[in-house]
C-alpha cells in the first residue's frame, strides 16, 4: 500500500492529502456533536485544548525527521547516479588509450547507458535490476571490455585500467539498484499518519460548537498536515514517484559518446 502511494502523481498526492485532512476535520466536528452527550460537551474544549500543543509538537517532530530522512535518501540516490556517470566517463576515456580499439567498447557503453535510461530507470525494473534488455547490454559491455583488455598489444597497465573502469560502472549500477529497491518502513509511515490525523481530529473537536465560518480557521492546520503527508509520500518514491532521480549525468555521457567527445572530435 505504501509503495502504491509513493508512485502516485504529485497532483493526486496533494489533492488527496488536503481532502483527507479537511474531511477528517469536518467529520471530527460533526462526530463530537453527535456522540458526546450534551451534559459532557462543556468538557470537550477543556480536554482538547491542552492536547493541541502536545499533538502539534509530536507531529512536527515526526514530520521533520521523516521529511529530512527521505530528502537525504533522494540526495544520496542522485549522488549514486553521479558516481555511475563518473565511472562511465572513466571507461570511455580508458577506451581511448593507445593500441586500444575504442569503437566496440564505446558502442557497447553507449548501448548500455541508453538501455538503462529507457528500461531500468523507473518502477519495478529500477528496483529489481533484472530487465532482459539491460542484462544483454551489460553482458555485451563486459565481453567487449574484457576481450580488449586481454589482447597482448594493449599491455597490462592499460588492460587493468579498462577492467577497473568497467568494474566501477557495474558496481555503481548495483548500488543504484539497491537504492531503488529500498522500501519505506510501514510503521514509519503509520506513526506519522496517526500523529497527523490525531492532531486534525483534535482540532476538529475543539471547534465543534463554533459556527462553520469560525471552524474554517482550523482548515489551515489541516492543510499543513495534509501537505506534509503528501510531501512525505512524494519524496519516498525516488524511482517511481513525482520526484524521480534525475538521469541527466548519464544523459550527458550519452551525448558525449554520440558527438565523439572522448575521441577528441569536435
Amino acid at each position: 500500500m505504501v509503495n502504491g502511494l509513493t508512485s502516485l502523481p504529485a497532483v493526486v498526492l496533494v489533492v488527496g492529502g488536503l481532502l483527507l485532512a479537511l474531511l477528517i476535520t469536518a467529520a471530527a466536528r460533526v462526530g463530537v456533536r453527535a456522540l458526546v452527550p450534551i451534559g459532557e460537551q462543556d468538557q470537550v474544549a477543556q480536554i482538547a485544548m491542552p492536547l493541541m500543543s502536545s499533538l502539534g509538537a509530536a507531529f512536527a517532530i515526526f514530520a521533520a525527521l521523516s521529511l529530512s530522512s527521505e530528502a537525504g535518501y533522494l540526495r544520496a540516490a542522485e549522488a549514486l547516479v553521479s558516481d555511475e556517470a563518473a565511472a562511465a566517463s572513466r571507461l570511455a576515456w580508458a577506451a581511448t588509450s593507445p593500441r586500444v580499439q575504442s569503437e566496440p567498447i564505446q558502442a557497447a557503453l553507449l548501448d548500455y547507458l541508453q538501455t538503462t535510461r529507457a528500461r531500468e530507470w523507473e518502477g519495478a525494473a529500477a528496483a529489481s535490476g533484472d530487465d532482459p534488455a539491460t542484462t544483454r547490454a551489460i553482458a555485451r559491455l563486459e565481453r567487449s571490455v574484457r576481450a580488449e583488455a586481454a589482447r597482448p598489444e594493449v599491455g597490462t597497465t592499460t588492460g587493468t585500467e579498462l577492467v577497473a573502469s568497467l568494474d566501477g560502472v557495474t558496481s555503481s549500477r548495483r548500488a543504484r539498484v539497491a537504492a531503488a529497491s529500498r522500501d519505506v518502513p510501514v510503521l514509519y509511515v503509520v506513526t506519522l499518519v496517526v500523529s497527523g490525523l490525531a492532531l486534525v481530529v483534535n482540532s476538529g473537536a475543539l471547534v465543534f460548537r463554533n459556527s462553520l465560518r469560525t471552524s474554517l480557521l482550523v482548515a489551515g492546520l489541516a492543510s499543513v498536515v495534509g501537505l506534509s503527508l503528501a510531501l512525505l509520500f512524494a519524496l519516498s518514491g525516488s524511482w517511481s514517484g513525482p520526484f524521480i532521480v534525475s538521469g541527466h549525468p548519464l544523459d550527458s555521457i550519452v551525448g558525449d559518446l554520440k558527438t565523439g567527445f572522448f575521441d577528441g572530435r569536435p
